[in-house]
Formats: structure tokens, C-alpha cells, sequence
């Protein structure tokens, strides 16, 4: 009698385990179709995200100028933010596209002309003396320069030409993150409740706080950091065409990815500084555009704390290991990405270790 009922039993629990290894099986299955059909649209809506999260609040005086009307607001913001993007973009591409045809006519036809250096290079750390050197031989015969460094050149315009498409994808990759944090901000009522309640579920008491956390983190790290390396890619770019510099669009970026980074601009505009003294007539130029220069590299100094103290602090070596990382991870957009989801997963981790933290005892017996 009772190996029947233990049978019975044994039977029930196989049951049971069989139909719920189907039930996994079925969900595991639908997750990872519902992943492959994301994967594309993953970092456009990431990055759609992020631009709603932090500028919301914009939205929402947008929002009151028109009545209250959110559809409205929505297709304004998405308009004028295309509009802010693509304008830049256009001249950034026209900037690049010009200074590479007048360098490809100038060496087609030997009418390339390279300014002499002045003798300041040579005091430049670890590479003066070598960059006066290859500066005075392409000064002197540029042909010869050429020949001399092929390979070099070769592998240079190779990874120009990969920058410049990387730049084109995540150009479009933005246009499409902008249209999509319209869409956010639209329906930010309910996606609002949407987020709190995955986060009641995931992280129980703690889960709105959290929520919190990571809306404040998105808007400081924009403000602090990617607003930051705008305004600074700005000024250096009204700073390069007053000095007349070549592909200054190009040089722009270039200054923006490395203020990302958190190294000084004047990495970029320092040689760029020493180019106008070589080629410029103008004296008084070249030394109001090495002012600004230096302007521009020390405007992080006061920015920062304006931006970032109004917000949440966050370490810049987390912001480095972000931009660094993302760029490598995802390209250019994770250039801006990767800083912002580094900078979230750093103040979740201080937030859900907060109380033990506060709780223990930071000192050490020494023997």
C-alpha cells in the first residue's frame, strides 16, 4: 500500500518538475527571440533613455509654454533637438570632407606647402626633437616626407576614414535616440510607473530609492560631463576658425572626445596653437588663439562644480573607465554612454551598500 502511494507520489513530483522545465524552456526561448529582435534598436533606445532622463525637466517647461499639450511639446523637442543635431553635423562632415580634398589636390598636384617649424617644437617633451626633424623635412620636400613615411600615412588615412564612418553610425544612431526620447518623454507618466513598480518588485525598499539614484546620476553626468565637453568642443571650434585652421569641425570633435575622457583639450589645440604660429601672418592671431586655447582647456575648472554640484558626484576615474571602455565596447556613442551607465552603476552600488558602509568600522588594528 505504501509503495503505491510512494509511487504516486514520485510520479506527481516528475509531473510537476517536467512541466516546470517546459514553463523555463518556453520562457527562456520567447527571452531570447524578444533579445534578437531588440538587439539592433538596443543602444539607439538605450541612449533614447538616457536624453529623456536627463533632459525631462526641459521637457516639462516645454511642456507648460504649450498648454500642458504633451504630443505638442514631444514633436517640438524632437525638432529643434534634430535640428541642433544635424546643423553641426552637417558642417563637422563639410569641415572634414573640404581640409581632406584640399590635402588630396595639394599632394596630387606638389602644391602642398608645409610651414617650417619654429624652434619652440624642439622643446616639446619626448617628442620634439624627432617631430622638429619630420616637420623641417616636410617643409623642405614634401614629396620625400611622403615617401619616407608610406606606411605611416597609409595606416593613418585608413583609420581616419574608419573614424569618419564610426562618427556617420553614431550620428544616426543619435538622430534615431532623439525621435525615441520624444516618444519617452511623452509617455513619461507611465513609463515612470512602469520603472517604479520593476523596481518595487526587483529591489523591494530600496528599489524607488534606487530609481531615484540613477534619474539624478543621468542628469549630473550629462550636465557635469557631456555638457561640459559641448560647450568646450564649442568654444575650441570658434577659436579655429577664427584662426583660420583647417577641418576645424574635425579638431572640434576631437577636443570633445578628449574633454569626454577627462584630459586636458590642450592635448589637441596645444600643436594646433604652434600650427597658427608657424602658418599665420598674424601674430596678434596666433596669440589670441593660444589664450584661447588655454581658456578653453581650464573652462572644465568652473564648469564642472557649477554642473555636477547640482547633481549627484561621481569620481572621474569611473567617468574615464566608462567613456574609455564604452568606446571600445560600442563606438563612438558608447564614447557618451559608457560614462553615464558606469557613472549609475557606481552610485546603485554606494546606494545599496550605503547603510553597511555607515555601519562599519573603518579602523584597523595593527599588531
Amino acid at each position: 500500500m505504501n509503495t503505491s502511494n510512494d509511487s504516486a507520489s514520485d510520479k506527481s513530483h516528475l509531473d510537476r518538475a517536467l512541466e516546470v522545465a517546459l514553463r523555463l524552456a518556453f520562457i527562456a526561448l520567447i527571452v531570447f527571440w524578444c533579445s534578437k529582435i531588440v538587439t539592433p534598436f538596443f543602444l539607439p533606445v538605450l541612449w533614447g533613455l538616457v536624453i529623456a532622463t536627463a533632459l525631462y525637466p526641459v521637457f516639462l517647461k516645454l511642456k507648460k509654454m504649450v498648454g500642458g499639450r504633451d504630443k505638442v511639446a514631444g514633436a517640438i523637442f524632437i525638432l529643434v533637438s534634430l535640428a541642433l543635431v544635424i546643423g553641426p553635423t552637417v558642417w563637422l562632415a563639410d569641415s572634414v570632407i573640404d581640409g581632406a580634398s584640399k590635402l588630396g589636390k595639394g599632394l596630387q598636384d606638389g602644391t602642398l606647402v608645409v610651414p617650417p617649424p619654429s624652434d619652440s617644437v624642439k622643446e616639446w617633451p619626448l617628442v620634439g626633437e624627432s617631430l622638429h626633424e619630420s616637420w623641417t623635412r616636410a617643409s623642405s620636400n614634401m614629396e620625400a616626407a611622403i615617401a619616407r613615411h608610406a606606411d605611416q600615412l597609409r595606416a593613418l588615412g585608413s583609420s581616419m576614414i574608419g573614424g569618419v564612418a564610426a562618427m556617420g553610425g553614431a550620428v544616426m544612431q543619435t538622430i534615431f535616440a532623439l525621435i525615441i526620447a520624444g516618444i519617452f518623454m511623452i509617455n513619461a507618466v507611465g513609463g515612470g510607473r512602469v520603472a517604479y513598480a520593476f523596481a518595487d518588485k526587483m529591489g523591494g525598499e530600496k528599489g524607488r530609492e534606487l530609481v531615484d539614484v540613477s534619474i539624478a546620476t543621468v542628469r549630473s553626468v550629462v550636465k557635469g560631463v557631456l555638457l561640459v565637453a559641448i560647450i568646450q568642443a564649442l568654444m575650441a571650434a570658434a577659436g579655429l576658425v577664427f584662426a583660420g585652421v583647417p577641418a576645424a569641425g574635425f579638431w572640434a570633435f576631437l577636443v570633445m572626445i578628449v574633454a569626454i575622457i577627462q584630459l586636458p583639450p590642450i592635448l589637441i589645440l596645444g600643436p594646433l596653437a604652434a600650427y597658427v604660429f608657424s602658418a599665420n601672418d598674424s601674430t596678434t592671431v596666433s596669440v589670441i588663439f593660444l589664450i584661447w586655447s588655454l581658456v578653453v582647456s581650464g573652462a572644465d575648472g568652473f564648469l564642472k562644480p557649477l554642473f555636477l554640484g547640482r547633481g549627484v558626484a561621481v569620481p572621474m576615474l569611473i567617468i574615464l573607465i566608462g567613456a574609455i571602455g564604452g568606446m571600445i565596447a560600442a563606438g563612438v556613442i558608447g564614447l557618451f554612454l559608457g560614462a553615464v551607465i558606469l557613472s549609475i552603476g557606481y552610485k546603485l552600488t554606494e546606494a545599496w551598500l550605503g547603510d553597511s558602509l555607515k555601519n562599519e568600522d573603518p579602523s584597523v588594528e595593527s599588531e
